[in-house]
């Protein structure tokens, strides 16, 4: 999975998600790519929710998938302190559909993710795979629903 040895939690509520999330964002800065990876239910926008209020954005986060990328700004406090960060939430599952992988960098480039990166953190569900190229390194996260629960596992690393 990455140059680290992956860590796990459980996570047996959206709630626990979205806390685990604003956990995550006390590692993240300006710059950092987050690729989140997990089927459709696994808990990608709740975790997304839980960074974007750990890094201090304003707004509501919700899923990005009918207009693909969404940014949130910075203007809320940090948890921790430090200064707030801006979020680019992406969702990269309609990039591409049908297309040769070549289209598939053609609309991401269009989405200028590489000029976002500079001054927020981009997240993107279902991205891996697609935009890994657009950082030297990333942080994965890999998602996973246990069957007939709401239960889900997380497993994360850095990855370069």
């Amino acid at each position: 999975m990455a140059d680290h040895d992956p860590r796990t939690i459980h996570l047996p509520t959206a709630e626990d998600t979205e806390a685990f999330g604003r956990r995550l964002a006390l590692e993240l800065n300006a710059g950092d790519l987050v690729v989140l990876d997990g089927p459709l239910g696994a808990g990608k926008t709740a975790l997304s929710r839980g960074i974007a209020a750990g890094l201090g954005v304003q707004g509501r986060v919700s899923s990005p998938t009918f207009i693909i990328a969404r940014e949130h700004r910075a203007g809320g406090e940090r948890p921790g302190g430090g200064e707030p960060v801006a979020m680019v939430h992406v969702d990269a599952y309609r990039l591409g559909i049908g297309a040769d992988p070549g289209q598939t960098f053609d609309e991401l480039d269009a989405l200028d993710l590489d000029t976002d990166l500079a001054g927020a953190v981009v997240v993107v569900e279902w991205g891996e795979g697609v935009v890994e190229h657009l950082a030297e390194r990333h942080l994965l996260v890999r998602l996973r629903r246990e069957p007939e629960s709401d239960v889900r596992t997380a497993q994360w690393a850095w990855v370069s």
